[in-house]
């Protein structure tokens, strides 16, 4: 049976096509590039940028977007399942069949975002944490305007948005590129709302890229040097196959190879998850790695001259969002360039059936703790086992082996968007063991605040209370979010401050409590370790960087 293409029904969803596989790759390859670019001063981004296609639905959709718990960013890579260019016109032919061997139609795959990787950097410039949404998990979709689409694959969101909003963009006159241009924007913006709904976290920033972008710079780095765990071949013969053919350990892939190596349907079914979609998975985040360890190794980052060359062959199949602040994000680039950055795939309840469709079956709220706990927010309560619940089409859904502990999970993005730098004020009414104004203060500097007044509390509130002074609204609510309270306005709060009263039950922060020590000689404990995940995190710093999987 020929490779699905990713929009059929039946148990054919669960087996996609070569260019809807080698898709969920795109954003991530080239989003790296993007960060690599802002290692170099503005002048120089603004040369390397000129001509790239933004968008501005961030400014929309952060309008209601999940409130941050600190200064982190969070940014969402995704790879779109299209074989169309930017302005709606068909990609070559002969790429997609004599490249790909994946058929010779444009139409295959539709606008699928086949990855889903929301990159997360805390505030205090730490270990990045990067999350791979499943494609098949089934939940709720949304407009971009908020309204609900109704449930479906998280996959489905961009082109069910964009095809609904095509009779309306068109009654107003738009055509040609144009129309693709502000469908694709609409197609965004439910993505965004979809993903922040699921996972109860703000996209702050997005970068989008489609199939040729990946060919593209991998054509441009090759050779790119991957690691397996284990000989593996994939024959590619009358459309089934990838045409893999890799062997135990460091191979160096062409652009051709490269596609093989993300695209690899037949003879994953090894341990730990490493299966289907979640091998691939797997190989993607790897792949990710070995391009930045790529950059870094030939020197790309930080060189105008190179990046100019790089951005010049990838400008065409990236999008970015208007607000990418460069020089803020230029000072956590060089974590994420260095590999300080991990990879986990969410897991989920078990296999189910829904309109004739294999679907993921999962539970938001799992799926939110989880995530809560990996971006560090230790004050969210464990993460719950998958279960195996029973498909309400009738069939009970196959439960998905639990995965064993996974080591954390990266999330790498840009920094905060703060504005103007919130000066916050702590003062103390508690007496109890170790709680002081000045370490509180410290820990809010940490969340990427200013340090102002600290002492005792001329009030006595049994609660804490956070008020705040005009244009300190948004950075009270990340605080009072802390303490789990609500800021309110004060006219006796100076402008862009924050003031915080420790109330007399207040007995500090759980997330600041240390962990528990383990035996003698033993590493500090892994914040992922007991989080479900499907199958083992790829750690971008391990193995030199080329990080070894299925």
């Amino acid at each position: 049976m020929a490779d699905d293409p990713g929009n059929g029904a039946g148990t054919g969803a669960r087996r996609p096509s070569a260019p809807l596989i080698a898709g969920r790759v795109l954003a991530c390859t080239v989003g790296f590039a993007v960060f690599a670019a802002s290692g170099v001063v503005w002048y120089e981004y603004k040369q390397l940028t000129d001509g790239m296609t933004t968008s501005g639905v961030i400014a929309e959709t952060k309008k209601d977007a999940p409130k941050h718990l600190d200064n982190s960013v969070n940014l969402l890579l995704i790879g779109l399942d299209s074989r169309k260019n930017m302005d709606g016109t068909d990609l070559p032919p002969e790429f997609v069949q004599d490249e790909l061997h994946a058929g010779h139609s444009s139409d295959i795959g539709g606008y699928n975002t086949n990855s889903l990787i929301l990159l997360h950097i805390p505030a205090n410039g730490g270990k990045a944490q990067a999350v791979s949404i499943p494609r098949d998990d089934y939940v709720m979709t949304y407009d971009a305007d908020g309204s609900q689409l109704g449930m479906a694959k998280i996959k489905e969101a961009y082109g069910a948005a964009k095809e609904k909003a095509d009779g309306r963009l068109r009654a107003k006159g738009l055509k040609g590129a144009d129309l693709e241009k502000a469908g694709r924007d609409i197609g965004r913006a439910a993505t965004i709302r979809t993903v922040q709904k699921f996972l109860d976290q703000p996209v702050d920033h997005i970068a989008e890229v489609n199939l040729m972008g990946f060919y593209d710079i991998a054509k441009a780095l090759q050779p790119i040097e991957v690691c397996l765990t284990h000989d593996t071949k994939d024959p590619a013969m009358e459309g089934q196959g990838s045409g893999a053919d890799f062997h135990k350990g460091i191979n160096k892939l062409n652009a051709s190879q490269a596609l093989s190596f993300v695209r690899q349907r037949h003879n994953l079914d090894g341990p730990d998850g490493n299966t289907g979609d979640f091998a691939r998975t797997h190989r993607q985040q790897a792949f990710i790695s070995s391009v930045v360890h790529n950059l870094k190794q030939k020197g790309v980052v930080g060189d105008l001259g190179k990046m100019q060359e790089l951005m010049g062959v990838i400008q065409k199949d990236l999008v970015i969002d208007d607000q990418w602040n460069v020089l803020d994000f230029a000072q956590q680039a060089p974590n994420l360039t260095g590999g300080n950055v991990e990879f986990n795939t969410l897991t989920f309840d078990g296999f189910g059936t829904k309109n004739g469709q294999d679907v993921n079956l999962v539970t938001p709220a799992k799926v939110q703790k989880v995530v809560k706990q990996l971006f560090g927010y230790a004050d969210a309560a464990p993460a719950p086992a998958p279960t195996d619940p029973a498909d309400p089409a009738g069939t009970p859904a196959a439960p998905t082996p639990a995965a064993p502990p996974a080591a954390t999970a990266p999330a790498a993005t840009t920094p905060p968007a703060a504005a103007k730098p919130v000066t916050v004020d702590v003062f103390n009414a508690s007496s109890a063991t170790g709680v002081t104004s000045a370490a509180e203060a410290k820990a809010l500097v940490a969340m990427g605040f200013k340090e102002g007044r600290t002492g005792p509390a001329g009030t006595r509130p049994k609660t804490t209370t956070v008020t705040y002074g005009k244009g300190a609204k948004e950075a009270a609510e990340q605080i009072a979010a802390r303490y789990g309270v609500t800021a309110t306005a004060s006219a006796a709060t100076a402008a862009d401050h924050v003031v915080v009263t420790l109330g007399t039950a207040f007995t500090g922060v759980a997330a600041d409590q240390p962990a528990a020590p383990g035996p003698a000689g033993t590493a500090p404990a892994d914040p992922a370790a007991n989080l479900p995940m499907q199958g083992p995190a790829v750690d971008a710093q391990s193995d030199g960087g080329i990080p070894c999987v299925y």
